[in-house]
Protein backbone atom coordinates (compact mmCIF):
# COMPACT_ATOMS: atom_id res chain seq x y z
CA UNK A 1 0.00 0.00 0.00
CA UNK A 2 1.59 3.28 -0.62
CA UNK A 3 1.95 5.70 2.24
CA UNK A 4 -1.10 8.56 0.98
CA UNK A 5 -3.78 5.70 1.00
CA UNK A 6 -6.08 5.28 3.46
CA UNK A 7 -5.71 2.33 5.22
CA UNK A 8 -9.73 1.02 6.40
CA UNK A 9 -8.17 -1.62 7.92
CA UNK A 10 -5.97 0.19 10.37
CA UNK A 11 -6.22 0.08 13.74
CA UNK A 12 -8.87 2.18 15.33
CA UNK A 13 -6.53 4.16 17.25
CA UNK A 14 -5.42 5.35 13.98
CA UNK A 15 -9.16 6.23 12.89
CA UNK A 16 -9.58 8.44 16.45
CA UNK A 17 -10.13 11.89 16.99
CA UNK A 18 -7.90 13.96 15.78
CA UNK A 19 -6.33 16.57 17.26
CA UNK A 20 -5.89 20.18 16.48
CA UNK A 21 -2.50 20.78 17.39
CA UNK A 22 0.46 19.20 18.89
CA UNK A 23 2.65 20.70 22.33
CA UNK A 24 5.18 18.00 22.26
CA UNK A 25 8.09 17.21 18.98
CA UNK A 26 7.81 14.01 20.10
CA UNK A 27 4.11 13.16 20.28
CA UNK A 28 3.29 10.56 18.02
CA UNK A 29 6.78 9.81 16.46
CA UNK A 30 6.27 6.41 16.91
CA UNK A 31 3.11 5.79 15.35
CA UNK A 32 1.75 9.21 13.71
CA UNK A 33 -0.81 9.37 11.09
CA UNK A 34 -1.10 13.14 9.27
CA UNK A 35 -4.56 12.64 7.33
CA UNK A 36 -6.19 14.95 4.82
CA UNK A 37 -4.14 17.11 3.22
CA UNK A 38 -3.13 17.96 -0.58
CA UNK A 39 0.11 15.14 -0.39
CA UNK A 40 2.59 16.04 -3.25
CA UNK A 41 3.69 12.24 -4.33
CA UNK A 42 5.79 11.54 -6.99
CA UNK A 43 3.04 10.85 -8.50
CA UNK A 44 1.77 13.71 -8.54
CA UNK A 45 -0.70 15.77 -6.09
CA UNK A 46 -3.30 13.73 -3.60
CA UNK A 47 -6.29 15.85 -3.12
CA UNK A 48 -6.68 13.42 0.16
CA UNK A 49 -3.65 12.40 1.44
CA UNK A 50 -2.38 10.25 4.08
CA UNK A 51 1.22 9.82 5.19
CA UNK A 52 1.91 7.21 8.02
CA UNK A 53 5.07 7.77 10.23
CA UNK A 54 6.32 4.84 12.11
CA UNK A 55 9.72 5.72 14.10
CA UNK A 56 12.76 7.55 11.59
CA UNK A 57 10.69 6.57 8.80
CA UNK A 58 7.51 6.91 6.30
CA UNK A 59 5.71 3.63 7.08
CA UNK A 60 3.46 1.91 4.50
CA UNK A 61 0.68 1.32 7.14
CA UNK A 62 -0.80 2.74 9.86
CA UNK A 63 1.27 2.02 12.86
CA UNK A 64 -0.71 0.08 16.05
CA UNK A 65 -2.48 3.21 18.22
CA UNK A 66 -1.12 5.69 15.88
CA UNK A 67 -1.69 9.53 16.66
CA UNK A 68 -4.01 11.29 13.99
CA UNK A 69 -3.48 14.50 13.37
CA UNK A 70 -6.11 16.17 10.56
CA UNK A 71 -4.46 18.46 8.36
CA UNK A 72 -6.99 19.09 5.60
CA UNK A 73 -6.81 22.18 4.23
CA UNK A 74 -2.94 21.90 4.25
CA UNK A 75 -0.26 20.59 1.99
CA UNK A 76 2.11 18.12 3.15
CA UNK A 77 5.90 17.93 1.14
CA UNK A 78 8.59 16.00 1.49
CA UNK A 79 11.69 18.02 2.93
CA UNK A 80 13.76 20.36 1.11
CA UNK A 81 17.30 19.78 0.17
CA UNK A 82 19.93 22.59 -0.11
CA UNK A 83 22.79 22.00 -1.66
CA UNK A 84 24.29 25.51 -1.94
CA UNK A 85 24.10 27.13 1.45
CA UNK A 86 26.77 29.43 3.07
CA UNK A 87 25.20 30.05 6.38
CA UNK A 88 22.00 31.53 8.43
CA UNK A 89 20.95 32.73 11.88
CA UNK A 90 24.34 35.06 12.16
CA UNK A 91 26.47 31.94 11.47
CA UNK A 92 28.74 31.20 8.45
CA UNK A 93 29.62 27.96 7.69
CA UNK A 94 32.86 29.40 6.20
CA UNK A 95 33.98 30.13 9.33
CA UNK A 96 32.20 29.74 12.44
CA UNK A 97 32.39 26.83 15.35
CA UNK A 98 30.92 23.94 15.59
CA UNK A 99 28.00 25.57 17.45
CA UNK A 100 27.69 28.11 15.54
CA UNK A 101 27.06 25.96 12.33
CA UNK A 102 24.77 23.64 13.95
CA UNK A 103 22.91 27.02 15.22
CA UNK A 104 22.90 28.27 11.42
CA UNK A 105 21.88 24.72 10.44
CA UNK A 106 18.74 24.75 13.06
CA UNK A 107 17.83 28.57 11.25
CA UNK A 108 17.40 26.47 7.97
CA UNK A 109 15.54 23.65 9.37
CA UNK A 110 13.12 25.56 10.63
CA UNK A 111 11.80 27.27 7.26
CA UNK A 112 11.90 23.61 5.75
CA UNK A 113 15.14 22.49 4.94
CA UNK A 114 15.91 18.92 5.96
CA UNK A 115 18.96 18.22 4.45
CA UNK A 116 21.73 20.87 4.08
CA UNK A 117 24.92 21.23 1.93
CA UNK A 118 27.43 23.63 3.74
CA UNK A 119 29.24 25.76 1.56
CA UNK A 120 32.50 27.46 1.81
CA UNK A 121 33.60 30.56 0.10
CA UNK A 122 37.04 31.47 -1.30
CA UNK A 123 40.01 31.73 1.52
CA UNK A 124 43.89 30.48 2.25
CA UNK A 125 43.92 27.03 1.84
CA UNK A 126 44.96 26.72 4.81
CA UNK A 127 41.96 28.36 6.45
CA UNK A 128 39.53 26.31 3.80
CA UNK A 129 41.08 22.48 4.85
CA UNK A 130 40.66 23.47 8.68
CA UNK A 131 36.87 24.81 7.89
CA UNK A 132 36.50 21.84 5.87
CA UNK A 133 37.79 19.20 8.68
CA UNK A 134 35.33 20.85 10.88
CA UNK A 135 32.38 20.36 8.46
CA UNK A 136 33.16 17.01 7.67
CA UNK A 137 32.80 15.95 11.58
CA UNK A 138 29.18 17.41 11.54
CA UNK A 139 28.74 15.48 8.30
CA UNK A 140 29.63 12.32 9.91
CA UNK A 141 27.28 12.99 12.51
CA UNK A 142 24.52 13.44 10.23
CA UNK A 143 24.03 16.80 10.92
CA UNK A 144 24.75 18.36 7.03
CA UNK A 145 24.95 16.43 4.04
CA UNK A 146 28.46 17.10 3.64
CA UNK A 147 30.47 20.01 2.10
CA UNK A 148 30.54 22.42 -1.30
CA UNK A 149 33.76 24.49 -1.65
CA UNK A 150 33.11 27.39 -3.52
CA UNK A 151 35.97 28.81 -5.00
CA UNK A 152 38.75 30.25 -4.59
CA UNK A 153 39.01 27.76 -8.07
CA UNK A 154 37.27 30.79 -10.25
CA UNK A 155 37.14 33.65 -12.64
CA UNK A 156 38.85 37.07 -11.58
CA UNK A 157 36.31 37.95 -14.26
CA UNK A 158 32.93 36.94 -12.26
CA UNK A 159 34.34 36.54 -8.58
CA UNK A 160 31.15 37.94 -7.23
CA UNK A 161 31.61 38.05 -4.02
CA UNK A 162 34.53 36.79 -3.71
CA UNK A 163 37.95 37.86 -2.60
CA UNK A 164 40.13 38.36 -6.16
CA UNK A 165 43.80 38.08 -3.76
CA UNK A 166 42.53 34.66 -2.72
CA UNK A 167 41.54 33.55 -6.29
CA UNK A 168 43.63 30.43 -7.73
CA UNK A 169 43.31 28.47 -10.83
CA UNK A 170 42.04 25.18 -10.43
CA UNK A 171 45.23 23.11 -9.86
CA UNK A 172 44.48 19.45 -9.51
CA UNK A 173 47.07 18.74 -6.54
CA UNK A 174 45.32 22.25 -4.89
CA UNK A 175 42.04 20.94 -5.61
CA UNK A 176 42.87 17.56 -4.20
CA UNK A 177 44.53 18.44 -0.83
CA UNK A 178 40.80 19.75 -0.13
CA UNK A 179 38.94 16.88 -1.15
CA UNK A 180 41.25 15.13 1.37
CA UNK A 181 40.90 17.62 4.17
CA UNK A 182 36.96 17.07 4.06
CA UNK A 183 37.91 13.41 4.34
CA UNK A 184 35.11 11.92 2.16
CA UNK A 185 32.57 14.50 3.14
CA UNK A 186 33.18 16.97 0.30
CA UNK A 187 30.02 16.84 -2.12
CA UNK A 188 30.68 19.49 -4.98
CA UNK A 189 33.48 21.96 -5.52
CA UNK A 190 32.48 24.90 -7.96
CA UNK A 191 35.26 25.94 -10.44
CA UNK A 192 35.75 28.33 -13.57
CA UNK A 193 36.81 25.07 -16.06
CA UNK A 194 38.25 27.44 -18.26
CA UNK A 195 41.46 28.31 -16.45
CA UNK A 196 44.42 26.29 -16.79
CA UNK A 197 43.63 23.10 -15.10
CA UNK A 198 39.88 23.30 -14.75
CA UNK A 199 39.22 20.17 -17.21
CA UNK A 200 41.74 18.34 -15.54
CA UNK A 201 39.78 19.19 -11.99
CA UNK A 202 36.57 18.26 -13.68
CA UNK A 203 38.22 14.78 -14.14
CA UNK A 204 39.86 14.58 -10.85
CA UNK A 205 35.80 15.05 -9.36
CA UNK A 206 35.07 12.74 -11.39
CA UNK A 207 36.83 10.11 -10.42
CA UNK A 208 35.91 10.48 -7.05
CA UNK A 209 32.41 11.02 -6.72
CA UNK A 210 32.72 14.56 -6.28
CA UNK A 211 30.13 16.60 -7.80
CA UNK A 212 31.92 19.46 -9.99
CA UNK A 213 29.87 22.61 -10.68
CA UNK A 214 30.53 25.04 -13.38
CA UNK A 215 30.15 28.46 -12.19
CA UNK A 216 32.10 32.07 -11.50
CA UNK A 217 32.95 31.44 -14.52
CA UNK A 218 34.05 33.21 -18.12
CA UNK A 219 34.04 30.33 -20.12
CA UNK A 220 32.94 30.32 -23.83
CA UNK A 221 30.35 27.79 -25.08
CA UNK A 222 32.91 25.92 -26.46
CA UNK A 223 35.02 25.65 -23.14
CA UNK A 224 31.47 24.82 -21.24
CA UNK A 225 30.93 21.64 -23.42
CA UNK A 226 34.12 20.28 -23.05
CA UNK A 227 33.72 20.43 -19.09
CA UNK A 228 30.82 18.46 -19.37
CA UNK A 229 32.01 16.25 -21.32
CA UNK A 230 34.72 15.88 -18.82
CA UNK A 231 31.92 15.00 -15.82
CA UNK A 232 30.46 18.46 -14.74
CA UNK A 233 27.33 18.27 -13.98
CA UNK A 234 25.87 21.13 -12.07
CA UNK A 235 25.64 24.98 -13.06
CA UNK A 236 26.01 26.98 -9.84
CA UNK A 237 23.51 29.61 -9.46
CA UNK A 238 22.50 29.65 -13.28
CA UNK A 239 22.52 33.22 -15.45
CA UNK A 240 24.53 34.88 -12.00
CA UNK A 241 28.13 35.19 -12.22
CA UNK A 242 28.80 34.02 -16.01
CA UNK A 243 28.62 35.58 -19.18
CA UNK A 244 25.21 36.87 -20.43
CA UNK A 245 23.52 34.56 -23.11
CA UNK A 246 24.74 36.28 -26.88
CA UNK A 247 23.44 35.45 -30.48
CA UNK A 248 26.97 35.01 -31.84
CA UNK A 249 28.51 33.81 -28.27
CA UNK A 250 26.23 31.72 -26.57
CA UNK A 251 28.30 31.31 -23.48
CA UNK A 252 28.07 28.94 -20.56
CA UNK A 253 24.16 29.25 -20.15
CA UNK A 254 23.01 27.79 -23.79
CA UNK A 255 25.41 25.04 -22.69
CA UNK A 256 24.63 24.75 -19.76
CA UNK A 257 20.83 24.14 -20.27
CA UNK A 258 20.87 22.36 -23.47
CA UNK A 259 22.59 19.21 -22.04
CA UNK A 260 20.48 16.78 -20.32
CA UNK A 261 23.73 15.75 -17.69
CA UNK A 262 23.63 19.25 -16.00
CA UNK A 263 21.04 20.46 -13.13
CA UNK A 264 20.74 23.72 -13.12
CA UNK A 265 20.69 25.77 -9.61
CA UNK A 266 18.09 28.66 -9.12
CA UNK A 267 18.32 31.22 -6.64
CA UNK A 268 14.52 32.30 -6.44
CA UNK A 269 14.16 35.11 -4.24
CA UNK A 270 13.29 37.79 -6.74
CA UNK A 271 16.58 40.00 -6.64
CA UNK A 272 18.82 36.70 -8.40
CA UNK A 273 16.98 36.46 -11.10
CA UNK A 274 14.32 38.48 -13.10
CA UNK A 275 10.78 35.84 -13.57
CA UNK A 276 11.42 35.34 -16.85
CA UNK A 277 14.84 34.00 -16.62
CA UNK A 278 13.55 31.09 -14.52
CA UNK A 279 11.03 30.34 -16.87
CA UNK A 280 13.59 30.13 -19.80
CA UNK A 281 15.59 27.89 -17.68
CA UNK A 282 12.34 25.33 -16.37
CA UNK A 283 11.56 25.57 -20.00
CA UNK A 284 15.01 24.38 -21.47
CA UNK A 285 16.40 22.15 -18.72
CA UNK A 286 12.79 20.82 -17.82
CA UNK A 287 11.30 20.31 -14.17
CA UNK A 288 13.66 17.45 -13.77
CA UNK A 289 16.50 19.30 -14.32
CA UNK A 290 16.38 22.45 -12.07
CA UNK A 291 17.55 22.75 -8.07
CA UNK A 292 16.11 25.61 -6.45
CA UNK A 293 19.20 26.53 -4.10
CA UNK A 294 19.48 29.78 -1.15
CA UNK A 295 23.40 30.65 -1.45
CA UNK A 296 22.44 31.97 2.02
CA UNK A 297 24.91 33.48 4.03
CA UNK A 298 24.85 34.91 7.62
CA UNK A 299 21.95 37.08 7.56
CA UNK A 300 19.31 34.38 6.13
CA UNK A 301 16.93 34.18 9.29
CA UNK A 302 19.10 37.08 11.03
CA UNK A 303 17.73 40.78 9.54
CA UNK A 304 19.50 43.38 8.11
CA UNK A 305 22.91 44.56 9.09
CA UNK A 306 26.57 44.64 8.78
CA UNK A 307 27.91 41.21 8.18
CA UNK A 308 31.27 39.46 7.20
CA UNK A 309 31.13 36.69 4.00
CA UNK A 310 34.61 35.19 4.26
CA UNK A 311 37.10 38.13 4.54
CA UNK A 312 34.63 40.70 2.95
CA UNK A 313 32.16 42.79 4.50
CA UNK A 314 28.54 42.57 3.74
CA UNK A 315 25.48 44.80 3.88
CA UNK A 316 22.43 43.90 4.27
CA UNK A 317 19.43 46.11 3.37
CA UNK A 318 15.95 44.97 2.98
CA UNK A 319 17.02 41.72 3.08
CA UNK A 320 19.64 42.05 -0.04
CA UNK A 321 23.14 41.33 0.74
CA UNK A 322 26.02 43.30 -0.94
CA UNK A 323 29.08 44.21 -0.71
CA UNK A 324 30.28 47.08 1.39
CA UNK A 325 32.98 47.56 -1.51
CA UNK A 326 31.92 47.58 -4.96
CA UNK A 327 27.71 46.93 -4.42
CA UNK A 328 28.16 43.47 -5.51
CA UNK A 329 25.05 40.99 -4.74
CA UNK A 330 26.63 39.07 -1.88
CA UNK A 331 24.63 35.68 -1.60
CA UNK A 332 21.04 35.77 -0.30
CA UNK A 333 18.81 36.24 3.06
CA UNK A 334 16.72 33.72 1.27
CA UNK A 335 15.08 30.38 3.04
CA UNK A 336 13.57 27.37 0.95
CA UNK A 337 10.05 28.17 2.37
CA UNK A 338 10.27 31.55 0.56
CA UNK A 339 11.57 30.20 -2.63
CA UNK A 340 8.62 27.74 -2.68
CA UNK A 341 5.98 30.62 -1.71
CA UNK A 342 7.52 32.63 -4.72
CA UNK A 343 7.58 29.94 -7.24
CA UNK A 344 3.84 28.75 -7.00
CA UNK A 345 2.57 32.55 -6.23
CA UNK A 346 5.05 34.57 -7.97
CA UNK A 347 6.23 32.52 -10.92
CA UNK A 348 3.57 30.02 -11.05
CA UNK A 349 4.82 26.85 -11.37
CA UNK A 350 2.96 23.63 -10.75
CA UNK A 351 3.53 22.17 -7.30
CA UNK A 352 4.39 19.23 -7.75
CA UNK A 353 7.09 21.16 -10.62
CA UNK A 354 9.00 23.58 -7.87
CA UNK A 355 8.90 21.14 -5.18
CA UNK A 356 11.04 18.50 -7.17
CA UNK A 357 12.93 21.33 -7.65
CA UNK A 358 13.48 21.55 -3.70
CA UNK A 359 13.94 17.85 -3.16
CA UNK A 360 13.59 15.18 -5.33
CA UNK A 361 16.49 16.98 -8.20
CA UNK A 362 19.10 17.95 -5.17
CA UNK A 363 18.53 14.85 -3.22
CA UNK A 364 18.85 12.64 -6.89
CA UNK A 365 21.92 15.16 -7.36
CA UNK A 366 23.65 14.02 -3.65
CA UNK A 367 22.66 9.87 -4.52
CA UNK A 368 20.74 9.99 -1.71
CA UNK A 369 16.99 9.75 -3.58
CA UNK A 370 17.05 6.28 -1.57
CA UNK A 371 15.92 7.80 2.01
CA UNK A 372 15.15 11.63 1.38
CA UNK A 373 13.74 13.59 -1.32
CA UNK A 374 10.14 12.13 -1.72
CA UNK A 375 7.14 10.96 0.38
CA UNK A 376 7.56 6.95 0.29
CA UNK A 377 7.57 4.26 2.49
CA UNK A 378 10.79 3.65 3.84
CA UNK A 379 12.54 6.72 3.41
CA UNK A 380 13.03 9.51 6.44
CA UNK A 381 10.22 10.44 7.89
CA UNK A 382 11.17 14.51 6.55
CA UNK A 383 8.13 16.23 5.82
CA UNK A 384 6.37 19.59 5.50
CA UNK A 385 3.01 20.83 6.33
CA UNK A 386 2.43 23.84 4.80
CA UNK A 387 -1.13 26.32 4.41
CA UNK A 388 -3.58 26.93 1.87
CA UNK A 389 -1.54 30.03 1.31
CA UNK A 390 2.08 27.94 1.12
CA UNK A 391 3.12 29.70 4.92
CA UNK A 392 5.10 26.99 6.30
CA UNK A 393 3.34 25.58 9.29
CA UNK A 394 5.19 22.11 10.64
CA UNK A 395 8.63 20.83 10.06
CA UNK A 396 9.64 17.12 10.48
CA UNK A 397 12.90 15.92 10.04
CA UNK A 398 13.51 12.18 10.78
CA UNK A 399 10.41 11.59 12.61
CA UNK A 400 10.79 14.39 15.01
CA UNK A 401 8.77 18.01 14.92
CA UNK A 402 11.69 20.70 14.87
CA UNK A 403 8.57 23.06 14.45
CA UNK A 404 5.51 22.11 15.56
CA UNK A 405 2.75 22.20 13.48
CA UNK A 406 0.01 24.80 14.97
CA UNK A 407 -3.32 23.78 13.10
CA UNK A 408 -6.29 25.41 14.79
Amino acid sequence: MAANERDDSAPSGARGTARPALTDPHLGTHGLVLDGARTVLPTGVVESGRIAVEGTRIAAHAPENADVIDVTGHWLLPGFVDIHNHGGGGASFSSGTAEQILAGVRTHRAHGTTTLVASTVTDEMDVLARQAGLLSELAEQGEIAGVHFEGPFISPCRKGAHSEALLRDPDPAEVRKLLDAARGQARMVTLATELPGGVESVRLLAEHGVIAAVGHTDATYEQTVEAIDAGATVATHLFNAMPPIGHRAPGPIAALLEDERVTVELINDGTHLHPAALQLAFHHAGHGRVAFITDAMDAAGSGDGRYLLGPLEVEVTDGVARLVEGGSIAGSTLTLDRALRRAVTVDRLPVEHAVAALSANPARLLGRYDRIGSLEPGKDADLLVFDADFTLKGVMRQGVWVVVPELG
